[in-house]
């Protein structure tokens, strides 16, 4: 390597200083003795001049980016960069895309980009110069991306007021366009081969982009999964790119198959235990034998199987079956925990507070055969239950539900120590796969021992009620989230014919009608109505078990009074419950900041004594609440005060739960 006289002269002096910096030492001992005489100057090589040490330094090389001169006349230099010693803060432009490009350039160059990512932060210009280089080359391939294979992009920078304005000079160049695109192998897919080209979706004349030609390529290969074919195999695109022409054409293969229908479900032959059989997985899946192939039903199964929370982990695949025209559907599953413990507290004025904990088992009994044991503790409530449950019960999402429980309440209106036997079998929705129609049929028996007191005195009594009820519903669901909606509508009937025996045996009939609808009014502002209506028909209402009239007032209900405080009263004022009910609430859901909101509400409705629901002498209550939007569901707490009170109600209420008010 040869160096010019400038680059030796640079050399030498930068050896000289590092030798003088490193040793102070030997500076010291030459300041005492005498200076040694300087060697003799290496011969320089044949042909080169002499090396002369007091030539000057050869320029530096350049950079990329053109730094201002901030010393030149009319030129101030940021206070700030004179403070930081040459650092000084920054912003940036890009200019010469705004009329050629998409919306989804800028977002992603924004997310990638590092002049963005560290704006406004004090820089040099080193560091200025690499991120523009480093943006440049990111703009560039952005651009080529969406089809401009010419785009080049220099970059500047600019004096600015207090600080330096970083320019990326974009010049896109022509949009390429295909001149050709060739999918073959389409034809055996026989008259299916239209839909398939069409599904690919990209054509001669297309602009060359990037975005267009991957989405095109999965909607093939989702289409052709759909379309029957489970062992289609589908190239990569190949683009060959002519500059001077700016056109590219497209190439790409596929082997479609044969069209097969679905066979058999089968689990694979291995020494570890299956978390379900191939029997109960044909019961969750939504595909039967002989139907034609259909990719999506597996991925349905997938979710299904994963929502079971039986099941870490799943592989569905296609695998050849004995007979050419159909598929088998290989399942294979890896257990997760089984056991799961839960808690839950609440507190509700009127309700008191309440400290709910479980156990379960979800598959003690295969398959998806579930133990629970629950017990409540709180103020005015205790229970403890045995639940037997088991999901996906000879078909998707229908659940079976056998409890025995034993209670004791405390309300304002009665007491209540019941022992029941309920079960249950239901057609559920839930959060993974939300449905329109949900039903539920049923069965119960309940002793109960209750104390309330007589209308007529106000003197306590005590009573015992046998009771048996088949109680039936029927919902609609039209919103678009299970737990937070913010459009839609909801509808549910309730209907439970029961038998009383308390010294005669008599029966009567429990309807139920709840209505709600959600719409939003502006972002971040959801406005929320409900209504419901209730009748209880053949009974008069002191022969029905006080904890089986209607009541009203609470946080899931009238907010601002007791839980069941509305209505007519004995003479000690306590409520009496009733034959019919009316109530409605409404709502503003208004998101503030982060994952808060607050809402305020007013509710009305009241309870009759008569066998069809009044609209008249409501009982108002208003307040505002709080909404803290987690990953599983709204955290309430709801402070609402009686705009009517009747005398004894509460002058401000508090509600905390989990979901929203309905």
């Amino acid at each position: 390597m040869t160096l010019s006289l400038g680059q030796r002269g640079a050399a030498y002096g930068a050896a000289a200083v590092l030798l003088v910096l490193a040793c102070p030492m030997a500076r010291a001992q030459q300041s005492a003795a005498p200076a040694p005489e300087p060697p003799a100057p290496t011969p320089a090589p044949a042909g080169e001049p002499p090396l002369d040490p007091q030539s000057p330094l050869a320029p530096l090389p350049g950079l990329g980016v053109d730094w201002p001169d901030l010393g030149a006349p009319g030129t101030a230099a940021p206070a700030k960069a004179q403070a930081s010693g040459g650092d000084t803060r920054y912003s940036f432009r890009i200019d010469g895309i705004d009329s050629v490009t998409s919306p989804l350039l800028h977002q992603r160059f924004e997310q990638l980009s590092t002049l963005k990512t560290n704006e406004g932060q004090p820089a040099n210009a080193a560091q200025l110069d690499r991120r523009a280089r480093e943006d440049a080359a990111l703009l560039t391939g952005l651009l080529r991306a969406e089809g401009y294979y010419d785009a080049s992009v220099a970059t500047r920078v600019d004096p600015g007021s207090g600080r330096l304005l970083v320019v990326l000079d974009a010049a896109p160049g022509t949009l390429y366009t295909f001149g050709g695109v060739k999918v073959t192998g389409l034809d055996a897919a026989g008259d299916k081969a239209a839909a398939l080209r069409e599904a690919f979706g990209v054509k001669t004349g297309d602009p060359v982009n990037a975005d267009t030609i991957a989405g095109g390529e999965a909607n093939l290969r989702t289409t052709i999964g759909r379309r029957g074919f489970p062992f289609a195999v589908v190239g990569e695109p190949e683009i060959v790119v002519d500059h001077a022409a700016h056109t590219a054409t497209l190439a790409m293969t596929v082997a479609p198959g044969t069209a097969r229908r679905f066979g058999k479900i089968i689990v694979p032959a291995t020494k570890g235990k299956h978390v379900f059989s191939a029997h109960h997985i044909a019961e969750i899946a939504r595909f039967t034998p002989g139907k034609p192939f259909d990719d999506v039903a597996l991925a349905d199964l997938r979710r299904a199987l994963i929502q079971t929370s039986l099941v870490s982990s799943v592989t569905i695949k296609p695998v050849p079956a004995t007979d050419p025209d159909l598929v088998d559907i290989l399942v294979a599953t890896e257990p997760a925990p089984p056991r799961t413990i839960a808690g839950e507290l609440g507190y509700g004025t009127g309700e008191g507070a309440r400290a709910e904990v479980s156990w379960t088992h979800r598959n003690l009994f295969p398959p998806e055969g579930g133990l629970t044991l629950r017990g409540v503790l709180g103020t005015q409530e205790q229970l403890g239950a045995v639940t037997y449950r088991r999901n996906n019960f000879h078909g998707r999402d229908r659940v079976l539900t056998v409890q025995a429980s034993a209670s004791n309440l405390k309300r304002t209106a009665y007491e209540a120590k019941s022992v029941s036997l309920t079960s249950s079998l239901e057609r559920q929705t839930n959060i993974f796969f939300q449905k329109k129609w949900t039903w539920s049929v049923g069965t119960e028996l309940t002793a109960s021992d209750e104390r309330d007191v007589i209308v007529s005195t106000g003197a306590p009594r005590r009573q015992t009620y046998f009771i048996g009820a088949l109680p039936t519903t029927l919902s609609y669901d039209g919103s678009d989230d299970l737990l937070n909606p913010t459009r839609g509508f909801r509808l549910a009937a309730r209907l439970s014919p029961e038998v009383s025996l308390e010294k005669t045996v008599f029966g009567y009939a429990r309807i139920q009608f709840d209505a709600s609808a959600y719409k939003q009014a502006a972002k971040g502002v959801v406005v929320a109505g409900r209504i419901r209506l209730g009748t209880i028909a053949g009974a008069p209402r002191d022969a029905i078990a006080p904890s089986r009239r209607f009541y009203s007032g609470g946080g899931a209900s009238v907010r601002g009074y007791g839980y069941q405080d509305i209505g007519p009263r004995d003479p000690n004022n306590d409520p009496i419950g009733g034959r019919s009910l009316s109530e409605f609430s409404l709502e503003a859901r208004v998101k503030t900041f982060g994952n808060f909101g607050v809402v305020p509400f007013f509710d009305g409705g009241n309870i009759y004594t008569t066998p069809l629901p009044k609209f008249s002498s409501f009982r108002y209550g208003a307040g505002l609440g709080v909404r803290y939007y987690s990953n599983f569901g709204p955290i309430r707490i709801d402070v609402g005060t009686p705009v009517n009170p009747q005398k004894g109600d509460p002058r401000v209420a508090v509600y905390v739960s989990l979901g929203q008010a309905f």
